[in-house]
């Protein structure tokens, strides 16, 4: 077994974005920049008789304008989950601007976000309308007999969630280690931090970590709608995403994808690549309670291994889903360990909603073009505090950054929990 190797360090060499506002880095940054949302009205199904409406919807969507053909003959086995996943992977590499030639695949790997991938209705439509009986019951026999020979054969390679990796794998010749990281909102960041474990332990060069997901096909969409709190601002959708502020009245569904590429640093350094950022500190937990106490714990793990204490951030990025509960409980953890520093809060699901196993880190990429250009953008739609959410939100007006380091954060509704801590250089070897 290859041992640990503590003095290998792991940097950022390329980044991939699709998102509701921008696929492209220069569009997503200059969103941020203006604080134009992404939120609007749902288009890609009829929503009217549903109480939420809007959503941060990708309306120019085309996955052909980034694969080749062979690829695109891959499409029909690919949800929209999925398709966004290889189109921001392969976004990502093209940024890296490796020579393919010299690139060892055998050391290269993969490792995404994933979350639960819906089925499409017109997959299981002809079956069930076959086997549903005069009051609307479905028919096991029939089911059996006929309704499963409509059913396409290869019906699940669609929506398994480990589908993501391996389509990014093939496409991209990635033949190193790969794995699939399954917890819903904290996947991509948990995922970029065990690419980053990988790196480190020697037994890759360079990793595609991130995540893709969409949240928008109807029995998704219907699903959170009856689970979870969900924003009803529909004449106003560009105002219905306000993490911590005190009138926020419940989270917005998106999609999207954020993919990473990380480095060994001698590698990157070897090849002359771009070095956006370098991870430094890295901690996975568990907020049993549901209270914050766990996260908290976890950002602290991450300040100590990155060796800097709270001073030294420069912002924090938070999971902000302007949930009532989940904000209260994030705010909790942030100001355990921060106290009474002053140190901004940024949201960026303020812009584009929750993305889910994308979001992270698609927010993340947020925070390193934010650093780069030394300006961080402000929070949409935080208006009144909430006495709950003792922080110190940025809003109202951009500021320059000051500081190197940025701290990520994320977390499930279940309590699995991440913190992630980069150094960003501004003007270093851009």
């Amino acid at each position: 077994m290859t041992s640990p190797v503590p003095d290998r360090r792991t940097v950022v060499t390329g980044l991939g974005v699709c998102s509701p506002i921008g696929s492209e880095l220069t569009a997503f940054w200059e969103a941020l920049r203006a604080g134009r949302s992404g939120i609007r009205r749902i288009s890609l199904m009829d929503v009217s008789p549903l109480p939420c409406q809007i959503a941060g919807e990708i309306t120019d969507f085309d996955p052909r304008k980034t694969l080749d053909k062979k690829q695109q003959r891959s499409l029909r086995m690919m949800a929209r989950t999925v398709q966004l996943g290889v189109v921001t992977a392969a976004k990502a590499v093209e940024n890296a601007r490796f020579d393919r030639n010299r690139l060892d695949p055998e050391r290269f790997g993969v490792v995404f976000g994933a979350g639960m991938i819906s089925t499409e209705l017109e997959d299981l439509s002809r079956a069930s309308a076959l086997a549903a009986s005069e009051k609307s019951e479905l028919d096991l026999r029939i089911w059996g007999e006929a309704g499963l020979r409509e059913i396409p054969p290869l019906w699940m390679l669609k929506y398994l969630p480990n589908m993501p990796a391996c389509h990014v794998s093939i496409f991209q010749d990635a033949r190193g280690p790969n794995n699939s990281i399954t917890v819903s909102e904290a996947a991509s960041l948990l995922a970029i931090g065990e690419a980053h474990r990988t790196i480190a332990r020697g037994l890759a060069d360079v990793m595609l970590a991130g995540g893709a997901d969409s949240k928008l096909d109807p029995l998704a969409f219907i699903r959170h709608t009856l689970f979870q709190k969900l924003s009803t601002r529909n004449d106003a959708p560009e105002k219905a995403c306000r993490p911590f502020d005190r009138h926020r009245d419940g989270l917005v569904l998106g999609e999207g994808g954020g993919v990473l590429v990380l480095e060994d640093y001698e590698h990157a350094q070897a090849r002359g690549a771009t070095i956006y950022a370098e991870v430094v500190g890295f901690a996975a937990g568990f907020d049993a309670a549901k209270d914050g106490s766990g996260l908290a714990r976890t950002i602290q793990r991450a300040l100590a291994e990155a060796q800097i204490g709270p001073e030294q951030i420069d912002h924090i990025n938070a999971h902000g889903l302007s949930s009532p509960e989940d904000d209260i409980r994030e705010a909790r953890a942030i100001a355990t360990v921060f106290g009474n520093l002053p140190v901004p809060v940024w949201a960026a699901k303020s812009y584009f909603g929750n993305a889910g196993a994308s979001g992270s880190s698609l927010e993340l990429i947020g925070s390193i073009l934010a650093l780069r250009h030394g300006e961080l953008p402000v929070t949409l739609n935080y208006e009144t505090p909430d006495p709950a959410c003792p922080i110190a939100v940025h809003a109202n007006e951009k500021r320059p950054t000051t500081q190197p380091y940025v701290l990520k954060l994320a977390f499930s509704d279940l309590g699995q929990c991440g913190a992630l801590v980069l150094r960003i250089e501004r003007g270093a070897n851009q």
